[in-house]
């Protein structure tokens, strides 16, 4: 990772909105937005472009050093070839198997040094299932790239709010069963330590949900939250973490609320996925914290009802591209501090 090195953006499904999400990102580029370099067809981007009417200068690079040359008169494309024509808003599972290579293309990048950070675009999960694809989301997948002892923590961020489920993708039903005061620990570590890291909170303060309406009710309303996440509080605050909970989720989010905590935890994932898409649907950005690189992704879907219109707002890709810039540049600026001292 260095701080010349572009960010690479992963094409997500290609039937999907992803590369005309990056079209219009690039053509805002004096706005603010990093150099980046898009791993996609390149024949496949301009015949979307013409389907959208859109004219857009396309650049084919062979090497993501390349990119930042040519950003700024063309979109910069790393070529990665689909075994089907993508028909917009129709996933073809025959292209499943090209969309995750090319995440895993942009993790190789990244870990060499090539790429500074990995942009995502979405991907259609149900599309890749069907195409062999073993993991439950991004995130999973790149903690398996990466490695065994890799325990990838999601967090969705937005001027409004940042927020933390500690079960991720799996069903309502599971979550019970998957919760432990241990995980919740160490999910509040890695937050914790990420928000210092790359977020710039030197004391990053916690707000922990319960699981149960109102937090349990003093355990009339389940008993998780007294005997499963109240000790996790507690050990976290003992480490000198500054963490308070289990709160009532449906009292966390409203302004007054907010303004006490830098990122709340939730036990599931609609329980704070929600409020953050409702306070700001279009800003949000999906961040894998736990991982040696940087990523972050759009915190939207494929949209496969505006493929191939040219009405898909890039608002949240954008915000991701400029995340993982400003991520990337603290993690630099702490490296070089500590090379110094």
């Amino acid at each position: 990772m260095t701080a010349t090195s572009p960010l690479a953006l992963t094409p997500g499904e290609p039937a999907g909105v992803g590369c005309e999400l990056a079209a219009e990102a690039w053509s805002r580029r004096s706005d603010g937005i990093p150099a980046f370099f898009l791993i996609d067809d390149p024949d496949r981007v301009a015949s979307r472009m013409r389907l959208i009417g859109r004219t857009l200068p396309l650049q084919t690079i062979t090497e993501p050093a390349e990119a930042s040359s040519v950003f700024a008169e063309a979109l910069p494309v790393l070529l990665h070839p689909f075994p089907s024509p993508d028909h917009p808003g129709a996933p073809n599972p025959a292209n499943g198997s090209a969309v995750a290579d090319a995440i895993e293309r942009a993790v190789r990048l990244v870990r060499s040094g090539q790429a500074s950070a990995i942009v995502t675009n979405p991907i259609q999960k149900e599309t890749l299932y069907q195409a062999g694809f073993a993991h439950p989301g991004h995130t999973e997948f790149l903690a398996h790239l990466v490695g065994p002892d890799v325990i990838p923590v999601m967090l969705l961020a937005s001027e409004a709010l940042r927020v933390v489920p500690v079960t991720i993708h799996i069903p309502l039903s599971e979550v019970p069963g998957r919760l432990t005061t241990d995980t919740i620990v160490t999910v509040a570590r890695i937050t914790a330590a990420a928000l210092a890291r790359d977020f710039g909170i030197v004391a990053p303060r916690l707000a922990v949900a319960g699981l149960n309406p109102h937090a349990g009710e003093g355990g009339a309303l389940g008993r998780e939250d007294q005997d499963v996440i109240a000790p996790a509080v507690a050990a976290l605050r003992a480490e000198g973490i500054d963490a308070v909970g289990p709160l009532p989720a449906d009292t966390m989010f409203h302004a007054e609320a907010r303004a006490g905590y830098d990122v709340a935890l939730g036990m599931y994932h609609d329980q704070v996925l929600v409020p953050l898409k409702t306070l700001d649907f279009w800003g949000g950005v999906n961040v894998t914290l736990g991982l040696p690189f940087v990523r972050t992704s759009p915190d939207h879907g494929t949209a496969l009802d505006l493929a191939g219109t040219g009405r898909a707002r890039p608002d949240s890709l954008i915000a991701a591209l400029q995340l993982a810039a400003t991520m990337v540049a603290r993690r630099n600026a702490a490296q070089r501090a500590g090379q110094a001292s």
